[in-house]
């Protein structure tokens, strides 16, 4: 079993422990060190770190197994880890927001299903390198979800499209609204702390930064907000040092949709000279104005992005009501559903809409399934009836196992290929059909699915 060392600047923090492939040892061994520079590295007596998955400001995150139940979960493990050269009083400050982060997580985490739970936190004292010191690091347990950032599929995907960005606004809105419900403010709203699980919703991340707003006493001298925020989504109130609201929250979401929309960062999108956003004119929008709900969302944006707080829509409620003014489908954000047992391996099934990229895939694969299925069918010594409806309920399987996303992404691609390898192996469908046959046909299908659905899109978006 492999195990990743913590101590920052580890020279080899990866160490093999062939003793800890046997389970019974596993569960009952004390400790095991690291080989090149002797930190402990079951954490807390039950946390044994995998891999690094990444750093921020003030902490690192590890992927890491708890040996202490059955299955030996996967969780994430957040070491306190500030980067540059802090003074004490900033070291302190930024001590006091890492464990702000735990026990945020411990009040909201576990109501909401879409907030990270927090399972542990806890100090680990070692020795230190010269004798007589010691050294100190703190650490938090908490919910691994697994999939990919906003800031990710950014990257990988390029610009979300309007229909997926309002879904996006739309669900971290109902996060909004239920933390600010209890008087609390992210204050670090941005692609990155917002993850899509494989499982499909989205999850709020790095409670580090968070302000109650009910508290009169805070870690800056005269009432003031600490200054944490990210450069370019934090508006002009956070940045200057000043109290927060609801809206900076809405600000910093709003910065997120249009750096989503458009694939461009925050500085280019403001003009410093006019002291102006400037990002409609990256993206196609409807008519400013009018009844659609795109070009109510576009105008939503512009109002969420004014410098003045007071400006700004000052509550979720607000934004919901403007976005889906009475009469429109949804008139208030959605509910969350409530926490399934068992944790993240229960989470509900996404309601998110498929991308125009999604949808053409999916046509594709169905497409190609059902030549496959017809040439299946068609060696079977059948009436052409039965023929017909069983290949319908095969391909009503397909588009069900899709839209619920029972099969998505690589599953795909790895069905297809059991699927041909099938069709091309099976000695009755081998004589039956010829190789062209059994891969063009599949193919041509496909293609022709592909081309409808294109169409269909873009009338869609073009009259609809």
């Amino acid at each position: 079993m492999e195990i990743y060392c913590t101590r920052p600047g580890c020279p080899r923090p990866l160490n093999q422990f062939a003793d800890l492939d046997d389970r019974t040892t596993l569960k009952t061994v004390q400790q095991k060190y690291c080989t090149a520079c002797g930190m402990p590295l079951i954490l807390d007596g039950r946390y044994l770190t995998e891999r690094l998955l990444g750093q921020g400001g003030f902490g690192t995150a590890f992927l890491a197994r708890d040996r202490r139940t059955p299955a030996m979960r996967l969780c994430a493990v957040k070491q306190f880890q500030p980067s540059g050269d802090l003074s004490p009083e900033q070291l302190a400050i930024a001590h006091t927001l890492f464990e702000r982060e735990a026990i945020v997580l411990e009040q909201l985490g576990n109501q909401h299903p879409q907030i990270p739970d927090l399972f542990a936190f806890f100090p680990l004292e070692i020795p230190g390198k010269t004798a007589g010191t010691s050294e100190q690091f703190f650490y938090l347990v908490q919910e691994y979800i697994d999939g990919s950032t906003l800031e990710g599929e950014l990257e990988t995907k390029g610009p979300f499209s309007l229909a997926d960005t309002i879904a996006v606004f739309e669900e971290i809105l109902s996060i909004l609204d239920f933390i600010h419900t209890r008087h609390v403010i992210h204050r670090d709203i941005k692609p990155s702390n917002i993850i899509r699980s494989n499982a499909g919703p989205l999850y709020l991340l790095d409670f580090g930064a968070v302000k109650q707003v009910a508290q009169t006493a805070t870690l800056s001298a005269g009432g003031q907000s600490t200054g944490i925020y990210s450069m370019g989504f934090a508006p002009p109130e956070q940045m200057a040092g000043r109290t927060v609201f609801p809206a900076t929250d809405l600000y910093a979401l709003a910065v997120t949709c249009i750096v989503l929309l458009t694939g461009k960062d925050p500085q280019e999108l403001f003009d410093a000279y006019s002291n102006q956003w400037n990002w409609r004119s990256h993206v196609p929008l409807p008519q400013s104005g009018s009844d659609a709900k795109e070009a109510r969302f576009a105008d939503l944006l512009d109002r969420l992005l004014l410098a003045t707080p007071s400006e700004r829509y000052q509550s979720v409620r607000e934004v919901c009501e403007a976005l889906n003014p009475p009469g429109s489908p949804v008139s208030a954000p959605p509910t969350p559903a409530p926490t399934p047992m068992g944790g993240a391996s229960g989470s509900p099934v996404s309601r998110r809409r498929f991308s125009d990229r999604e949808i053409q895939i999916a046509a594709l694969f169905t497409g190609y399934e059902a030549g496959l299925g017809w040439i299946v069918l068609a060696s079977l010594d059948l009436p052409p009836s039965v023929k017909t409806i069983a290949w319908l309920l095969f391909l009503s399987a397909l588009y069900f196992a899709q839209a619920t996303r029972a099969i998505q992404k690589y599953d795909l691609a790895i069905l297809a290929g059991v699927s041909l390898a099938i069709v091309l192996i099976v000695e009755p469908l081998r004589i039956a059909f010829s190789w062209i046959a059994a891969i063009g046909l599949p193919i041509s299908i496909a293609l022709l699915a592909f081309v409808l659905t294109w169409v269909w899109l873009w009338l869609y978006r073009r009259f609809f």
